[in-house]
């Protein structure tokens, strides 16, 4: 008897920190459709890597002009040649994917300019990508699970917040809407901080690159860790991931070789209850590299 006690404890002890461990475990999120050389929305979604798909870009919306998506080469818009993708979006929700509809990018061409066009932009999102309905979806049949604001230039940053909030109540009552956003790193982010502050997100996956005073250095470690520790205390969000390039090329900066991720990034970011995971752009510098695959144990 007295020599199971100890074995016992053993094991719950073990049990138990395979517990604490597993519920640190995080998700890669990655964003499709600026490259049509990084393969189809399908076989994005088949190939296990990623819990979320941003779907990139509705890059043209507001102040009156209709909104349109920008999928670069993998279809064209303006002949209904995007409605094929219904189909690869319902595979990936299949798989217990979500899948986003990634609203700005960093090209001109969007901006709110009044709280009723934001009204009014949510509204022809709601009825052209999500629960809603409408003669004319880009993306056919296919609802897609939310919205992520990739705000980076443009005017009206007053109003996204209307934006989100109106977002918001179209999950009332029906199917929710779930709401991300991907703000650079310098805190705080001055296109998304009026819609951050609605504390309406879900998943914050912040741009750690193309940001020198905040991004990962490994040689001075210092400051990217204020500016997490800044984010976790600051914003109201169920869950916050370390945004990255997935290769040198496809940032100007804050590439984080993948050993160094795992030795010297995840080991901080993990002894926060927010952490969520890791977002990568994107699927085409991801699908070169293989870096989703070298880290997903990890993460």
């Amino acid at each position: 008897m007295g020599n199971k006690t100890p074995n016992v404890s053993i094991l719950f002890l073990l049990n138990f920190l395979a517990l604490v461990c597993s519920t640190k475990a995080g998700d890669i999120v990655v964003y499709w459709g600026q490259n049509e050389k990084e393969g189809s929305l399908a076989e994005t979604c088949n190939s296990g890597l990623y819990k979320i798909v941003n779907i990139a870009f509705l890059s043209k919306f507001g102040s009156g002009q209709q909104p349109q998506i920008n999928l670069a080469g993998h279809c064209d818009p303006t002949s209904n040649g995007c409605k094929i993708l219904s189909k690869d979006i319902n595979n990936c929700q299949k798989r217990g994917i979500k899948v986003m509809l990634s609203i700005g990018g960093g090209s001109p061409g969007y901006s709110l300019s009044s709280a009723e066009d934001a009204k009014n932009v949510a509204d022809y999102i709601w009825n052209n990508f999500l629960g809603g309905k409408s003669s004319s979806r880009p993306l056919g049949d296919a609802v897609l699970d939310g919205v992520d604001f990739d705000i980076e230039v443009g005017g009206g940053e007053a109003f996204y917040g209307v934006f989100a909030r109106r977002l918001s109540q179209h999950s009332k009552g029906g199917r929710k809407v779930y709401l991300t956003a991907a703000p650079q790193c310098p805190f705080p982010d001055q296109h998304q901080k009026g819609a951050l502050s609605t504390g309406l997100f879900d998943y914050v996956w912040i741009q750690f690159y193309n940001n020198g005073p905040c991004q990962f250095d490994s040689s001075n470690p210092t400051s990217f860790q204020k500016s997490w520790n800044q984010w976790i205390s600051s914003i109201r969000a169920r869950k916050i991931y370390v945004g990255l390039p997935a290769s040198p090329s496809a940032a100007s900066s804050g590439f984080v070789p993948t050993q160094t991720l795992i030795t010297q990034v995840l080991p901080f970011v993990k002894r926060s209850g927010k952490y969520g995971g890791v977002m990568l752009w994107d699927r085409s510098a991801d699908k070169q590299t293989g870096y989703s695959s070298n880290i997903k144990g990890n993460v």
